[in-house]
């Protein structure tokens, strides 16, 4: 990077490391940076949760009856195959810019969560289910025992990538949207008034924020998935 700055020579171009160091040195000093951050951290967080929540629950029922997989597998395809910058183009028609990263993050995360939680159900040993059936085991205890260890590592899967395709959705839609107080928003003034500086500040900004959720997210599922199942042999 300082390299290709020093031969570039251009720091409307390429600025230099040191010259964004400095910048994240103040930039987090002014009055509306904790603002900024918060304004799309909770957006887009709040868009990954729906995601994962609604992915959860269609994953399960895709899973364990073949007609939801029937119905909903085309709308995900057509929701992975569509350009991002294409819903969000679209749904700026129907709505605010300053909703629409909750649902961008949300209809990207949803597909990937799906997908995953239905194949991990219908990964699971049938050999196991039969037996369970044989013992009469309660539906609770056939779900702790023997679903949720089956799907947990394929939930841990979609939370990681979910969670990176959350924030990279979200940003576009706030960039594309211009959405004022927003990481996003500052991403589009800095280019809009050539502030090369402040652009790859607040990009080092968000990849801070995004790398800190995903790795906090996935350790929190973590833990709680391996507490679950220290209760599940205890029992």
């Amino acid at each position: 990077w300082q390299g290709l700055a020093m031969g570039v020579g251009q720091k409307l171009l390429v600025p230099s490391p040191l010259s964004v160091v400095e910048r994240l040195g103040g930039i987090w000093q002014e009055a509306d940076f904790w603002g900024t951050v918060w304004f799309t951290f909770r957006k887009i967080v709040a868009g990954f949760l729906l995601g994962l929540g609604f992915g959860l629950g269609l994953g399960a029922l895709a899973g364990r009856f073949p007609l939801f997989e029937i119905l909903f597998r085309p709308w995900a395809t057509m929701i992975k195959s569509i350009p991002v910058a294409s819903f969000i183009i679209i749904c700026l028609i129907w709505m605010s810019s300053s909703r629409l990263s909750i649902f961008i993050s949300f209809l990207m995360v949803l597909p990937v969560v799906w997908s995953n939680v239905s194949g991990g159900i219908r990964a699971v040993d049938r050999n196991l289910l039969e037996m369970a059936q044989v013992f009469r085991l309660r539906r609770r205890d056939k779900l702790q025992k023997i679903y949720l260890p089956a799907v947990m590592p394929y939930f841990m899967a979609a939370c990681t990538a979910g969670a990176g395709m959350a924030w990279k959705a979200g940003i576009a839609a706030e960039v594309l949207g211009s959405t004022r107080l927003s990481i996003g928003g500052k991403i589009y003034e800095s280019k809009i008034y050539l502030e090369t500086v402040d652009l790859f500040a607040w990009t080092a900004v968000l990849i801070v924020l995004s790398i800190l959720f995903e790795r906090g997210f996935v350790a929190l599922v973590g833990w709680l998935g391996r507490r679950m199942e220290r209760r599940v042999r205890a029992s």
